[in-house]
């Protein structure tokens, strides 16, 4: 049985996840120039926006990023490529690169740890590969009028995050992270692609599953509850199991507290700083962030805690000093051990 060193950590201390990466982008406000690099400088389409290309372009920005969130405390940080996926960088006719992304995008993550561990030799920290949802779905319409249309297919978003993995894992990621999930038969596509890289690979990658509620109803955006969801991929042996993006903390603290009533695996938290409010931009302040926190941390519902859009360094910082002498959750019945033999729950047969 192999364990990862990520267990050990979660028996310790209530692990910190990084913030948001796109709303620190968005703030530099940076102009074509520097999305296109040199690299792209005569493409005809315009590349500003798409934040994943700066892994090619502009990585010291996304190295700097890292850095600033290692500093600000967080045991984890998540890879510049939520959107690398060839479905996602298809707006802007960079689909080919989908395993260059993430494969930068890993290596700038990794190089950023390493290089804080140089100064902090005692530090244990972990770079979590991203996937994001794509901006397609496998199980609902995106045309009213044919309620039986879909713009993309299982077998080909599995294809696309299966590459995506490649590049994440030889660029050296410890984590791969589905997050952000709306439509729980794309997190499938997700699944089923790690678990043939895996049989691949003859290695089993420790993996986090983070889901968004769309409204307060406690539904994802293709109708599954909290609860449902967590059936339906339970069966992936996730490390945790958790809630991102959407709502603040103030609105995800119910859900929160329901995921605690049945999960089994860590749970892990990163909201968004508060709703947008009227001028698009995010309310809750790192002190704010950081009660609510210190509230979960008291009454023993979490065990990884991070934010999402709206969010900067700061919350983070302030976070890990509120909830420095708390304990993580306690863990209910999970096998930490990551493993390749035994039953595939995706075998038929």
């Amino acid at each position: 049985m192999i364990k990862h060193k990520i267990t050990e950590l979660a028996k310790k201390k209530i692990i910190l996840l990084d913030g948001a990466m796109g709303t620190l982008i968005q703030n530099m406000s940076l102009d074509e120039s520097k999305f296109k690099g040199e690299r792209f400088k005569n493409s005809k389409i315009s590349l500003k926006g798409n934040y994943d290309i700066l892994n090619l372009t502009n990585p010291k920005i996304i190295y700097q990023i890292h850095t600033e969130y290692l500093e600000s405390g967080a045991d984890i940080i998540k890879t510049n490529t939520f959107n690398s996926t060839a479905t996602s960088q298809t707006d802007y006719d960079c689909g080919s690169l989908n395993y260059e992304l993430n494969f930068e995008g890993a290596k700038i993550a990794k190089k950023a740890v390493l290089d804080f561990k140089k100064k902090d030799k005692t530090s244990t920290k972990f770079v979590a590969g991203v996937v994001g949802p794509t901006n397609r779905t496998c199980s609902m319409s995106p045309d009213v009028n044919r309620p039986d249309f879909r713009n993309i297919n299982f077998d080909d978003l599995q294809q696309d995050y299966y590459l995506s993995y490649q590049g994440l894992i030889e660029g050296g990621v410890d984590i791969i992270l589905i997050e952000t999930i709306f439509d729980t038969l794309n997190a499938k596509a997700a699944l089923y692609a790690k678990f043939r890289l895996e049989q691949k690979i003859k290695v089993k990658i420790p993996l986090m599953v983070s889901v968004t509620i769309a409204d307060l109803s406690g539904r994802t955006l293709s109708g599954q509850t909290l609860e449902a969801f967590y059936n339906s991929i339970i069966h992936s042996n996730p490390l945790s199991i958790g809630i991102n993006c959407a709502l603040g903390p103030k609105e995800i603290e119910p859900h929160l507290k329901e995921l605690n009533r049945f999960c089994a695996p860590l749970i892990s938290i990163h909201p968004n700083a508060g709703l947008p409010n009227a001028f698009g931009g995010y309310d809750e302040s790192p002190d704010s962030m950081a009660n609510y926190a210190r509230d979960w941390a008291k009454n023993g519902l979490i065990n990884i805690i991070g934010s999402c859009c709206g969010t900067r360094p700061e919350h983070i910082k302030v976070m890990r000093d509120a909830l420095k002498n708390f304990k993580p959750r306690k863990v209910r019945e999970i096998d930490f051990g990551f493993r390749l033999s035994g039953l595939s729950p995706f075998n038929m047969s």
